[in-house]
């Protein structure tokens, strides 16, 4: 038995933004710097838990273009990852590689600072695992029920202060040893997984988004939260990715009776 993975992908500089500072990796497509126009969105495919597939969402910071290069490094680096029999170890080895090549770019270049969120799911054989770092986020709608399964770094703040991160790709070493959360679930067929910005959470509540996914089709569903993010302000650049479970059964061995896992386990 294998998986189909059904996605669809667009990103947006938002109603305010000058660059659109974030960037991603979906079935190997990632956006160049300053390049939007080399991808029709949205970007759509299916991909089969035969192969590995990489999905993520990069959030730049440190201001205008810095932030876009960061994102940039670690899309492009996110292209080359070769995912082994633990997806899990292989995601935590990009992060601290990619960490250190944002850093060494910030000090060649003399940027005092520059970084960028990572939030990304790995569509392994058996399972599905997920890696992140910072605030952007993964949910994942089963039977209905939207849940995130990605764990956000803040640092506490005032009420109504949107809390700074605690953690992104672009902290040297010698300042703090980045720690990305892990966490691997089963296949359920069905589900749809969410990875997206703060551009989009940000303007649009828990509740519109569950709505959506709960009854839209996957295409339809990314083009709809992106309106309503840049109907309510769009004061961030928007990066979604949605990927659906489609069950396979070998005609082999015919159909088998089915039991969802719900929970997703953190992986130290």
């Amino acid at each position: 038995m294998y998986y189909k993975i059904h996605y669809a992908c667009l990103s947006h500089i938002g109603n305010v933004r000058n660059i659109n500072q974030d960037n991603f990796i979906c079935d190997g497509h990632y956006m160049e710097i300053g390049d939007m126009s080399s991808i029709e969105f949205p970007l759509c495919g299916t991909k089969t838990s035969k192969d590995a597939s990489v999905f993520g969402i990069f959030d730049g910071m440190g201001g205008e273009e810095c932030g876009e290069i960061a994102a940039y490094i670690a899309s492009k680096a996110a292209s080359t990852i070769e995912i082994g029999e633990e997806a899990a170890s292989d995601l935590s080895q990009f992060c601290h590689e990619t960490n250190a090549e944002i850093c060494e770019y910030a000090a060649l270049h003399e940027v005092s600072a520059m970084g960028t969120t990572t939030a990304m799911l790995v569509f392994a054989k058996k399972e599905v695992v997920l890696c992140n770092i910072g605030d952007s986020k993964i949910f994942r709608l089963c039977d209905g029920a939207l849940e995130q399964i990605s764990k956000d770094h803040v640092a506490a703040s005032a009420f109504g202060v949107k809390p700074p991160l605690s953690q992104n790709l672009g902290i040297p070493p010698n300042e703090l040893m980045i720690e990305p959360y892990l966490a691997k679930g089963a296949y359920n067929d069905g589900d749809v997984y969410l990875i997206c910005s703060d551009g989009l959470t940000d303007m649009v509540s828990f509740t519109e988004i569950t709505e959506v996914l709960v009854s839209k089709p996957i295409e339809e569903a990314a083009t709809l939260l992106l309106d309503k993010t840049l109907a309510n302000g769009g004061k961030d650049n928007i990066t979604i990715i949605l990927c659906e479970i489609e069950r396979q059964s070998g005609l082999l061995f015919g159909r088998k009776r089915h039991i969802k896992e719900k929970g997703y386990k953190h992986v130290n």
